[in-house]
């Protein structure tokens, strides 16, 4: 079972609006919200927390002018402001938990949280003791 006092670097709250379908792109596959958003080199998720700061108009209109750039998916290019209007009605609002509270400060204040970094760290020791590992199991032949 999770602690609860650990923090989701990804707050549940966002799953429904990161991972509704924006439409099928040339080759036929659905293409998310969080794959539309990570094509446009933005992060889901502090785009998303950005999202429901702004409200749900002001997430329509932001989120129009996302999707009017984006090429992948031809039937955006003339039904942008009505799948936006569709996708702004699934972002959170109202009484929102704790680590979407964070998420969106995070992103108003341009301060990250901490558990990134705590997961990078990690990672590298991870790596490094692998390499130690599979580097120092040779029999010198």
């Amino acid at each position: 079972m999770a602690d609860p006092n650990v923090p989701n670097p990804h707050p549940p709250e966002f799953d429904r609006f990161l991972y509704a379908s924006v439409g099928e792109d040339r080759n036929g596959y659905a293409v998310t919200v969080l794959s539309t958003l990570a094509r446009l080199g933005l992060d889901p998720w502090n785009e998303t927390a950005e999202l429901v700061s702004l409200g749900r108009d002001g997430a329509r209109a932001r989120l129009g002018a996302l999707l009017a750039r984006f090429r992948d998916v031809p039937a955006l290019a003339s039904d942008h402001g009505r799948i936006a209007r569709d996708l702004s009605q699934l972002l959170p609002e109202g009484r929102t938990s704790g680590s979407l509270k964070r998420a969106a400060s995070a992103v108003a204040d341009g301060h990250p949280g901490k558990s990134g970094a705590i997961w990078a760290v990690l990672a590298i020791i991870f790596v490094l003791f692998q390499m130690f590992m599979v580097g120092g199991s040779g029999s010198g032949e």
